[in-house]
C-alpha cells in the first residue's frame, strides 16, 4: 500500500471544496486510492450533505513505482524525473528548511525529491530511479503540469 497523506480531515477538506462547485457527484481516482462523493441533498454543513466511499488500491510492485514518478530518457544518457500530477512544486518540506535534494546529490528510486501540493494535499515526489541529480529544472513554489520534467538525473 502506498504512503499517502490522505486522512479523514483531508477528505472533509476535499468535500468542502467540492461542495462550493455545485456538482452532485465526484469520483477521484489515482493509482493509490479512489474517492467517490455523492450529494445526499439539503444539508447546511458540507461534510454532512455528502456520502463518502474511499479505498486504497493495492500497490503492484514495479508498475506502481513507475507511476509514482515517471522517468523519461534524455540525450546524453540523462533521465528526467517527471511530475506525477499537476500542482505547486516545493523543493523543501517547509519554508526555510533545506531542499530535499540539490544538484550533485545521490538518489535512490524511493528518495523524496520534492512535494507537489494539489487540492491542499501534499504529495511526495520520488526519484523513481537511482543516480545523481544533474540539474533541478523547477523553482520552489512553481506550478507544474503532470508529466513536466522537474529534474535531470545521471543514472548509476
Amino acid at each position: 500500500m502506498s504512503n499517502l497523506p490522505l486522512t479523514p480531515d483531508a477528505v472533509s477538506e476535499i468535500v468542502a471544496i467540492i461542495d462550493g462547485s455545485g456538482y452532485d457527484r465526484v469520483d477521484i481516482k489515482t493509482d493509490a486510492f479512489r474517492l467517490r462523493l455523492r450529494r445526499e441533498g439539503g444539508a447546511d454543513n458540507a461534510a454532512e450533505g455528502w456520502t463518502q466511499d474511499w479505498s486504497f488500491a493495492e500497490a503492484e510492485a514495479p508498475a506502481a513505482a513507475d507511476k509514482v514518478a515517471p522517468v523519461e530518457e534524455l540525450p546524453d544518457g540523462l533521465l528526467g524525473i517527471a511530475a506525477p500530477l499537476p500542482g505547486t512544486f516545493y523543493r523543501a518540506p517547509q519554508p526555510g528548511a533545506p531542499a530535499f535534494v540539490k544538484e550533485g546529490d545521490k538518489v535512490e528510486k524511493d528518495t523524496v525529491v520534492g512535494i507537489i501540493e494539489t487540492m491542499k494535499l501534499m504529495n511526495p515526489v520520488h526519484a523513481g530511479c537511482t543516480g545523481t541529480i544533474e540539474k533541478v529544472l523547477v523553482e520552489n513554489s512553481e506550478m507544474v503540469d503532470a508529466s513536466a520534467t522537474i529534474m535531470h538525473v545521471r543514472p548509476d
